[in-house]
């Protein structure tokens, strides 16, 4: 299996090694799903976190996803590049949000909010298809997958709600 890096992908550029989700946008097959499931594993320490705790470490990471994704994407020379896997760690912990909120855990509802966010980010359904093509940069990267996460989110808060968990 051979890691795919792109022309202009600094080695030594730390915020380069972010936007590539520490390496897993490097995976020459489904990029994306690939940092969804790093999200995952990070997702765990960081729902120990106090809802409020967890509210700020998404704010901090939308606004340092829309600076990462950004200056690597103008340094590539490509609009988010499928390599670009950040907004998926940030997304998935969107989706993952209601898991906080309520303190529900389990399996399942990891399963969940990872197949739903993986749903909406592939499919991108409206409003997420009009933010992916209107809207440009790092906001524009990183808000397709943020509204992906809340629509995820609004799915798992819904199975927690239902009681399907």
């Amino acid at each position: 299996m051979n890691i795919r890096i792109p022309p202009g992908f600094d080695w030594h550029n730390p915020w380069h090694w972010l936007a590539f989700g520490l390496g897993s946008g490097f995976s020459p097959y489904a990029p994306g799903t690939m940092g969804s499931l790093l999200g995952v594993v990070f997702f765990a320490p960081l729902s120990l976190l106090p809802l409020m705790s967890y509210l700020a470490w998404l704010l901090f990471s939308v606004i340092l996803g829309i600076y990462v994704c950004e200056v690597t994407s103008r340094d590539l020379g490509v609009h988010d590049h499928s390599g670009i896997v950040f907004d998926e760690f940030v997304g998935q912990w969107l989706a993952l949000l209601p898991l906080v909120i309520t303190r529900h855990q389990g399996p399942l509802l990891l399963l969940a909010g990872f197949i739903l966010f993986r749903f909406f980010d592939i499919l991108k359904p409206w409003p997420i298809r009009w933010m992916d093509k209107h809207i440009g940069g790092g906001v524009g990267i990183m808000m397709d997958d943020v509204a992906a996460g809340l629509l995820a989110a609004a799915g798992v808060m819904l199975l927690i709600i239902r009681g399907y968990y």
